[in-house]
Parts: C-alpha cells; sequence; structure tokens
C-alpha cells in the first residue's frame, strides 16, 4: 500500500455481511475547520447492519454508484489539521458522522471530519471504550432533550431497551431532567439496570407519564404513555401516529462535539457504561457482523484498523 490510499470497508451492492470489501481509497487533505484523523477503533453498530443489507438503499435514503462506506462513530488521533483548526497533532478524540449516502465510514484506517464535530477522549479513558460512546450516547442526550424537564404532576418515564446502548445512556442521563426512571428488559439484564439507579420491570402496565423506546415496540411503546404524555422513538424513518394527545418525537442523532465532551467525561469518571464485546481488526468487518446479527450480546464489536 502507498501511502497516497488508505484501506476502508465498504459496500458496492449491498446485501448483508458478506458483501462487505475492504478497498483503498485515496488520501485527501484536510479543508477550512477540517481535521484528518487517524482512526484507532469504530464501533459496529446495529444502523450498519442495515446499510450493508441494503435496507437504507431500498428506502432511497442512499444514492452511491461506486460504493457505500459503513460506519458513525469513532475514536483516534489527529493526524492533520485544515486552515482555523487548533488541534495539535498527536491530540486523542472521538466523533460521530451522520447521514446515510456517503461514500466514507469510520470502518477505515482514517477519516476527514468537521474539528467541531470531535470532543477531546480524557486522559484515562482508552480509545477503544471511548468510540462506543458518540452514536449512543448522542441520541440518548438528544432523547432526553426531546422529553424535556418533567412535568412536576408526572415524572415517570419507562425507558423500554434500558439494557441496550441507547437505553442504557437515558436511564442515566434522564434523572438530570428532573424523570424517575424505570427500565424495562429482559429478567437477566436486572442487576445492570439498577446499578444505572433506574427501577427494572419485565412487564409494563399502562399509564407512564413519559417512554423512551429504545426498544423500537413502537405502536406497543406508545399504547404505554398515559394520555398527553410524551413519547420518543428512536427510527427517524417510522414515526408512530401520535393519538390521545401524546406529543410524539422521533430522535435524529446529530454530531455536536461539546456534548460529546461531557458524555466522554461522564464515561471516564465511570457514570456512563462503556461495554465492549470484542476488539477485532478491520479486516474481519464482515465477521463482526455476522456475530451482531446473531444478537444475544450486551457489549460492542469494535473493529480495529
Amino acid at each position: 500500500m502507498s501511502i497516497s490510499t488508505f484501506r476502508t470497508a465498504a459496500v458496492r451492492t449491498p446485501s448483508g455481511p458478506d458483501s462487505i470489501e475492504i478497498i483503498d481509497v485515496p488520501v485527501v487533505e484536510p479543508g477550512p475547520g477540517e481535521v484528518r484523523v487517524g482512526i484507532a477503533a469504530a464501533p459496529v453498530n446495529p444502523v450498519d447492519l442495515g446499510v450493508a443489507r441494503g435496507l437504507f438503499h431500498s428506502m432511497g435514503l442512499v444514492n452511491q454508484p461506486e460504493h457505500t462506506g459503513l460506519g458513525w462513530d469513532f475514536a483516534g488521533t489527529v493526524v492533520a489539521t485544515g486552515p482555523g483548526v487548533d488541534l495539535p497533532a498527536g491530540t486523542r478524540v472521538a466523533g460521530l458522522i451522520d447521514g446515510f449516502d456517503r461514500d466514507f465510514g469510520t470502518y477505515a484506517e482514517q477519516l476527514i471530519v468537521r474539528a467541531s464535530d470531535l470532543a477531546v477522549v480524557p486522559d484515562g479513558l482508552d480509545l477503544i471504550a471511548a468510540s462506543t460512546v458518540p452514536l449512543n450516547g448522542l441520541a440518548a442526550a438528544q432523547i432526553v432533550d426531546l422529553l424535556g424537564d418533567a412535568p412536576g404532576n408526572g415524572n415517570r418515564l419507562l425507558v423500554t431497551g434500558a439494557a441496550g446502548a441507547v437505553g442504557a445512556y437515558v436511564a442515566v442521563l434522564a434523572p438530570d431532567r428532573g424523570w424517575q426512571v424505570t427500565g424495562l428488559a429482559r429478567a437477566e439484564d436486572e442487576e445492570f439496570v439498577r446499578g444505572l439507579g433506574a427501577e427494572f420491570t419485565t412487564r409494563a402496565e399502562p399509564g407512564w407519564d413519559a417512554v423512551a423506546d429504545g426498544a423500537v415496540l413502537q405502536q406497543r411503546g406508545l399504547a404505554l404513555v398515559r394520555d398527553g404524555g410524551v413519547f420518543v422513538g428512536v427510527q427517524p424513518s417510522a414515526e408512530p401516529a401520535a393519538e390521545r394527545g401524546i406529543a410524539v418525537h422521533v430522535v435524529v442523532t446529530r454530531p455536536d462535539g461539546a456534548r460529546l465532551g461531557d458524555l466522554l467525561a461522564r464515561t471516564a469518571s465511570g457514570e456512563l457504561p462503556a461495554r465492549v464485546h470484542a476488539v477485532m481488526p478491520l479486516d474481519q468487518a464482515a465477521h463482526a457482523h455476522q456475530a451482531m446479527a446473531k444478537g444475544g450480546v450486551r457489549g460492542r464489536y469494535v473493529l480495529k484498523p
């Protein structure tokens, strides 16, 4: 490999894990306000499985005739900076890139990203753990924004999928806004969910003031909200129809460097969980997708270029 190219994982004709290829693409220099990051770790998220199997292509959200990049979040070190950026080379950073329609992703040896979308990784938090925070942590923080401050006359929040990546973060962050959290999860996850500071249940009855639907229950989740309550979903492509005066929101996760800095600090302090199941080389991206598709794993598969 010459120094003028780098390796990245992509799909040309998306049809699942077997369609993932490692290809060489040209190195480009960062422009104004941009940074080139040498990637140390990129987690595999459920959304990546959808991209690789063509789900978002079929919905018209991806139009990449050559290839589509995989991966949303990452951690690594600054290699080069464009004009107007004051991050020194070697700074450890983490971040999120968004949008489906792109020919690049974080499953790669390097990445050009807006400096404002990055956060510096605190000393004492390793890059593998830090890489698992941006997508799910920012999704959770933005879910809590949509919930808003808990009303004085009703602060009971049910978090579905509370042992999952997004749900677990919501369970920790929502009390900042006055919510009293109960996590809905499987019986074997009770110790973990209670460890987040939440109440726990395996079966939820209707009547909650708000539901944050990490488990993507959709209409079944909406049915658990009281009349006039709040529902926040996690699938922008499938917002449930509002009913009974319920305020229905759906999170669309966006990069936010400042917010991510706070989430990383809370991860470094142990307040937010960082769960890594296995670290695999970039070449094994397809294997990581196959393993994740089987389910039953609570931590992230993380790719290491």
